[in-house]
């Protein structure tokens, strides 16, 4: 989170709000964003939704979307005296990564979601938007602001929506009809009460492909996600063992899970980014689940530097191996492997591991 110092309000006319309004949208593409728009802060229907899912207890273990109550859907509780939000969206889609689908067809094979393969997206979003805060001081001096990218309790994809930038759609991702979902989203909190755009609209009409095709059945109904049944939570938010039952629907998913925005049919208008930060790196767009298993904690460290990857840790990262080497063929290559780990340090990991190694052994 990056904040303006300053306190003073500015008494800029309607006339003068539009056209700084303006000034921001140019000022936006200009740094690499494909849309921003403007919302005000009344999230009172995502709100009811977000309530009605914590109760549900689809949240799993990710006991901070509780602890962090309002201040998740009313803007002006995280950052007193908030009145519009800018919502920003970058495009990430790596066309120069191996087909996705190939991956996913070869169980030798370790899927990463497309878009964990280049640099953090976090840093990449937050210093954007901290350029863009700066070219707004630059146009009307100082301001209140605070800039975000998925670092703080925000309803991020509630506001892209009410901001024009796309709708949620039936996988509970924000699509946008010219670009599909492959993009990231940040935010800038500001006190300026700049003048709001038409919130976006909904054209998932009667298609439920990401329903049909999520291999743990997480979409529970239209617009409904399980979380403690999503395999990007399983894989990336969940820090203890992978129920057992999860487990063959997996595959060779070892971070995130892309299916449902695969087949979603507003994603064949997805245009390749132009943002080099976003390329794969270290050949993870396409990487042998075997080799990976062999990277010691020094070289998964090393390997997933600056990544969003990182953040699960080594030995989630051997647990989620563990599991894809399992569902993969039974081979003698492969038996070694995860043998080699029978003995691992981590009460995890060797759970993970004789798993596999049963699954192996059974033929199943």
């Amino acid at each position: 989170m990056i904040g303006g110092m300053a306190t003073g309000r500015h008494a800029l006319s309607d006339a003068q709000l539009a056209t700084l309004a303006d000034d921001i949208r140019g000022w936006a593409m200009a740094l690499g964003f494909q849309a921003i728009g403007i919302a005000d802060t009344d999230l009172s229907a995502a709100e009811q939704h977000l309530i009605e899912w914590l109760h549900a207890g689809r949240h799993g273990e990710m006991g901070y979307m509780e602890r962090h109550g309002t201040r998740r859907s009313r803007p002006a509780e995280l950052i007193p005296g908030t009145l519009r939000v800018l919502s920003a969206r970058m495009d990430y889609w790596p066309g120069a990564a191996r087909d996705a689908e190939a991956v996913l067809a070869d169980d030798a094979l370790g899927y990463i979601s497309r878009y964990a393969l280049g640099r953090d997206y976090h840093k990449v979003l937050r210093q954007r938007l901290q350029q863009l805060a700066v070219h707004i001081e630059d146009a009307i001096g100082p301001f209140r602001y605070r800039v975000f990218a998925d670092s703080a309790p925000v309803l991020e994809k509630a506001l892209a929506e009410k901001a024009g930038i796309g709708w949620i759609g039936k996988h509970t991702n924000l699509l946008e009809q010219r670009t599909g979902s492959w993009f990231f989203l940040g935010e800038l909190y500001t006190d300026l009460p700049l003048p709001v755009d038409a919130p976006a609209t909904n054209h998932c009409g009667t298609c439920q492909a990401c329903i049909d095709i999520c291999p743990t059945r997480a979409i529970v109904a239209p617009y409904q996600l399980d979380a403690r049944r999503c395999i990007s939570y399983l894989t990336i938010e969940l820090r203890g063992a992978i129920p057992v039952g999860l487990r063959p629907m997996i595959g060779n998913r070892i971070y995130g899970c892309d299916d449902c925005q695969l087949v979603c049919p507003w994603n064949r208008f997805a245009r390749s980014t132009a943002e080099g930060e976003y390329s794969p790196r270290h050949q993870l767009d396409a990487p042998q689940l075997l080799a990976l298993f062999a990277w010691d904690e020094s070289e998964f460290l090393a390997r997933t530097e600056g990544s969003a990857i990182r953040r699960i840790g080594y030995e989630c990262w051997l647990r989620n191996l563990a599991i894809a080497i399992g569902n993969g063929p039974h081979t003698p290559a492969a038996h070694a492997a995860l043998h080699a780990r029978a003995d691992h340090p981590s009460p995890l990991v060797r759970e993970h591991v004789a798993w596999a190694l049963a699954r192996h052994a059974g033929g199943a």
